[in-house]
């Protein structure tokens, strides 16, 4: 299993709007061949950040993934508005799964 967590920087007062966006996602994701789970995280803390964590049956399927139409589709938006976007930045990190129930 692989999994990846994007850390997004979005101040307190944008997050509402992050996580509308996100919601349109979370079906979409149930159609990406390899995608096992695909959440949304607010922290309980007015931090300036929002997670997104997918979990992938293997890293080629996460690659696949961010290389298809399909992710171009979800993020053209974003590119195409980046100031009007509340994120300010992202840190993406990765994992390779070594032990799991």
């Amino acid at each position: 299993m692989y999994v990846v967590m994007n850390e997004l920087h979005v101040p307190k007062e944008g997050r509402e709007n992050v996580a509308n966006r996100f919601a349109e996602s979370s079906e979409k994701m149930k159609q990406v061949p390899g995608c096992l789970d695909f959440l949304f995280l607010d922290p309980e803390e007015d931090d300036n950040y929002q997670i997104v964590l997918t979990k992938w049956e293997t890293k080629d399927d996460y690659e696949s993934w961010i290389h298809s139409d399909s992710f171009k589709q979800a993020h053209k938006k974003r590119r195409e508005n980046l100031d009007k976007s509340p994120t300010s930045g992202n840190k993406i990190y990765a994992y390779e799964v070594k032990h799991h129930l």
